[in-house]
């Protein structure tokens, strides 16, 4: 293996440690099988619907893990990441 999946294996360890093994499971069935959530609830016996509350806890856990605050605060806590180019400008308009 080249140095690059070692590390990314490392990253994801990383990751799913900090998310603990209650949300870890779900987060590998989610992002990176493409589970629907519908199919998650089914397989593993939840009531229907609980798999977004659950899937809302450990994207938080993920997001901490990550250093993103679940809530932003002000200016200097709201750094946005666009797409837009460095002289281009975004607004909404209410209406």
């Amino acid at each position: 293996m080249t140095e690059t999946i070692v590390a990314a294996r490392q990253r994801l360890r990383q990751a799913m440690d900090a998310v603990g093994p209650e949300f870890s499971g779900l987060l590998i069935d989610v992002c990176c099988f493409l589970k629907g959530l519908d199919d998650i609830e089914r397989d593993r016996a939840w009531p229907a619907r609980s798999g977004k509350v659950v899937l809302q806890f450990a994207l938080d856990r993920l997001a901490r893990h990550y250093g993103h605050a679940s809530q932003t605060r002000g200016p200097a806590g709201a750094q946005a990441r666009t797409w837009l180019a460095d002289d281009a400008t975004f607004s909404v308009e209410n209406g």
